[in-house]
């Protein structure tokens, strides 16, 4: 008999609405191609921690926010670790996948990222500004984002302190994606219209600008994964990071060519 194949556990929420992306469309395209290696069997991320016995290991997708399905999140995580099944990407990373709180730890030991604080008692240590920008610790997918004036962001901190994050809005030149397999560069993407963030090309990066994304990657420590550094380029010209996405990151495959694609997949499997 020919040996058993590995089983895997792929999470998605092929349901859930993303301005600008169709999840589902990736995950679709993606599972279609690991299916030649493995025996796969896509979840929902409240069913995972319940299905866990019956696979060798996991695959985090396009799941949508954890806020959406904290408890279950939860309980997969103590799960899995209680099984020592491993998780792709695994569960250690120190960015998104922890919350925000490591942009104002970037923030205090001098990354290039975009300065951050979260009590209104810090807002003298940000950059002077005619509008900041204020979002949840534990937000994604910009939900709960908002932008309000000068005047008006300690009103906005108020008694959230610690709960909110508040970042001066900078006027960028575009946004840049890079993304990584096991601390691997792929691919770059980036946004040459401001108002269309999802609406990407190819950008090749110069060695300064893979320096800049791989001191987040190498920072974050995680020897295995997908990983997405979002940037923006600030008006001096420096790349200033925006987030590192280490749990689920949207791929935005469907901007590579065939070349790419297929090397992202290969790398993957």
């Amino acid at each position: 008999m020919p040996p058993a194949r590995p089983r895997i556990l792929y999470l998605t929420d092929l349901a859930y609405q993303a301005r600008g992306r169709r999840y589902c469309d990736e995950d679709i395209f993606l599972t279609s191609r690991l299916r030649a290696d493995f025996d796969l069997a896509l979840c929902h991320p409240r069913d995972a921690a319940a299905l866990l016995d019956a696979f060798d290991a996991v695959v985090v997708r396009n799941t949508g926010p954890v806020l959406a399905h904290r408890d279950a999140y939860a309980a997969f995580r103590e799960r899995a670790a209680a099984r020592g099944t491993p998780v792709y990407n695994p569960l250690t990373g120190k960015a998104d996948m922890a919350g925000k709180q490591y942009l104002l730890e970037l923030t205090a030991t001098g990354y290039p990222v975009i300065p951050t604080v979260d009590r209104a008692e810090d807002l003298h240590l940000l950059p002077a500004a005619d509008r900041y920008v204020v979002k949840p610790k534990l937000g994604a997918d910009s939900l709960g984002l908002r932008v309000v004036p000068a005047d008006g962001v300690r009103d906005a901190v108020g008694s959230a302190a610690g709960d909110l994050l508040v970042q001066p809005c900078v006027d960028f030149a575009y946004e840049v994606s890079f993304y990584f397999v096991d601390q691997d560069f792929q691919y770059a993407l980036h946004a040459p219209d401001t108002g269309r963030r999802w609406k990407l090309v190819p950008y090749e990066p110069t060695p300064a600008d893979l320096g800049f994304a791989r001191r987040f990657i190498e920072w974050n420590g995680l020897d295995h994964g997908i990983q997405r550094v979002d940037a923006c380029r600030a008006p001096g010209g420096d790349l200033l990071l925006v987030e590192l996405e280490d749990l689920n990151p949207y791929l935005s495959l469907d901007a590579l060519d065939d070349r790419r694609r297929n090397a992202f997949v290969t790398a993957v499997t």
